[in-house]
């Protein structure tokens, strides 16, 4: 018998960037893998936060000078995999969020349209952590040249404001549809370049 998954009525921002930060650190000193013990809500949050992990690092290895064309080419096609796994799960997390406040009505009929769902600020508030702890390594590199660090820690306490704020939105939108003032839609990315039926570079590479 399977345990009910855990109802994400916490959606608080403290406890989503505490996650990704978690995540983070856990995943530079171990292999990348979500913890077994999250389930429903949470999971899909540590899931997508997991893709967008992926992303940075292979992107970052396309980018290295030492690179070779065939292996620029590989983590290319490995960067469009994961992008697509992280999209999903952004739309994931939106339909849990939707399930949950369909059970209680909600959101209101008529309720103000937000432009940006939850699931998408989730995203951005994922790569904000990766962003802060990335820079709080530069702070630290020891062989860095001078100024190095002074510069990059201006930019840490730029993105800790930026991810404050978001972070607040995110509270003030989900607390805004409890209160049955606004609402907010499933977005769905309908990307084209995985879809070998949409992408003309790849079905007219086939006629």
């Amino acid at each position: 018998m399977h345990a009910t998954p855990p109802e994400p009525h916490f959606l608080r921002s403290s406890e989503i960037t505490s996650l990704h930060d978690r995540c983070t650190a856990v995943w530079h000193v171990e292999t990348p893998a979500v913890p077994s013990s999250l389930a429903g809500f949470e999971r899909a949050v540590a899931e997508q936060h997991l893709a967008n992990f992926e992303l940075w690092h292979a992107e970052d290895a396309a980018r290295s000078p030492q690179a070779s064309d065939q292996e620029i080419a590989r983590v290319k096609r490995l960067i469009d995999s994961v992008n697509q796994r992280r999209n999903d799960l952004t739309e994931q997390c939106d339909r849990l969020l939707l399930d949950f406040l369909h059970r209680q009505n909600l959101p209101a009929d008529g309720a103000e349209l937000h432009s940006e769902s939850p699931g998408l600020i989730l995203d951005r508030l994922s790569i904000l952590s990766l962003k802060v702890f990335h820079t709080g390594e530069e702070i630290d590199r020891p062989e860095a040249p001078s100024g190095h660090s002074g510069r990059n820690r201006e930019r840490l306490s730029i993105l800790v404001e930026q991810r404050d704020d978001l972070a607040s939105s995110l509270d003030r939108l989900w607390q805004q549809v409890l209160n049955r003032q606004r609402t907010f839609k499933l977005y769905r990315q309908l990307k084209m370049y995985n879809d070998p039926a949409l992408n003309p570079a790849v079905y007219g590479s086939t006629s």
